[in-house]
């Protein structure tokens, strides 16, 4: 098959085609033709970074975690998916696990499940990591309707699904922003937006809630943003974040008694611990997906699977507004 392969980690390096043997199928997975997979932020790491980090693939490596496409082959102890079934997953690219940018991946089963019958491949390939991120942290963070919501990031991969899941669940959700653009995308969701540029943490406090704080702040951007999370939320209230690698001073937490939700998505793939709640999970999205709540955001940019250099640097540029995806 083919695959894009990375020799050498670093912030240059390339992408290089190469033909390599189609995997082989071990019991409970399943061989699956990839039509699409879309860059996270986490791909981004792995490629600039390399060994630097406990989890990036020996090199040479294939790449990507996020997929979807057709079942061509089961295991023999699979009993939940047939050959033909569309799915989606986030279930390679990490430790030995085979990436996504390949023609082909053999899948662990409880990290995947039928993508949503309503998307199409390249919005399906968009949601597995993004959407189990964002699904966790508003659940874990208890989200019930009626509360107040704001979400950092609105436009952003985590942040766009986490506004229409928190919407989902009954939430009057608020989210930042940084332009007229983006203000429009995310009232599209539903959500009320926040100029962060033009706004302090104080003002739209005291204008949106009385100055009482947000019941839940999903934080998607972190370092010093995590600050004002804290700043922004209710007495007791509930905050979740992706991005806590960092040494912040923890005061305003303890005196407003407030939670704090890490979340790390990928400790099921990288520690095999409770694998089969990503596939639950990705049932539930489907499901919302399909219910007409949940629409991905995608950048406006197309790649194939022979430019994916390309889709990384555009990820890694800031330019980008949603998923970046690269069809096969």
């Amino acid at each position: 098959m083919k695959a894009m392969i990375i020799s050498e980690y670093g912030e240059n390096a390339k992408f290089e085609s190469k033909k390599v043997e189609k995997p082989i199928l071990k019991n409970g997975q399943v061989l699956v033709k990839i039509s699409a997979s879309s860059v996270n932020t986490v791909d981004t790491m792995i490629k600039n970074m390399g060994n630097d980090l406990p989890f990036s693939p020996k090199s040479p490596a294939v790449l990507g975690m996020d997929f979807a496409g057709t079942i061509e082959q089961v295991g023999n102890d699979v009993t939940e998916f047939s050959i033909g079934d569309e799915v989606f997953g986030c279930a390679g690219g990490l430790g030995d696990l085979q990436g996504t940018l390949a023609d082909y991946i053999t899948a662990d089963v409880k990290l995947i499940a039928k993508k949503p019958s309503n998307l199409t491949m390249k919005e399906s390939a968009s949601l597995p990591l993004v959407g189990i991120t964002a699904y966790e942290g508003l659940t874990r963070a208890n989200v019930q309707k009626g509360q107040k919501v704001l979400v950092h990031g609105g436009t952003g991969g985590v942040g766009h699904v986490a506004i229409q899941f928190a919407k989902y669940f009954g939430a009057d959700v608020f989210t930042t922003i940084s332009s007229e653009k983006q203000s429009e995308i995310v009232k599209s969701y539903g959500a009320k937006s926040i100029n962060y540029k033009s706004e302090s943490v104080e003002e739209y406090v005291n204008k949106h809630t009385d100055g009482n704080g947000f019941d839940v702040v999903y934080d998607s951007v972190g370092g010093e943003n995590l600050l004002k999370s804290f700043e922004a939320t209710a007495l007791n209230g509930q905050v979740a974040t992706t991005v806590s690698l960092s040494e912040i001073d923890l005061s305003t937490m303890h005196f407003k008694g407030l939670s704090l939700h890490v979340v790390f998505m990928l400790i099921p793939m990288i520690h095999n611990f409770q694998r089969e709640k990503h596939g639950e999970i990705l049932k539930k999205i489907a499901k919302i997906a399909e219910s007409g709540a949940l629409k991905p955001l995608l950048d406006e940019e197309n790649f194939s699977l022979e430019n994916v250099g390309k889709a990384y640097a555009r990820l890694e540029s800031g330019n980008a507004i949603g998923k970046v995806v690269v069809e096969n």
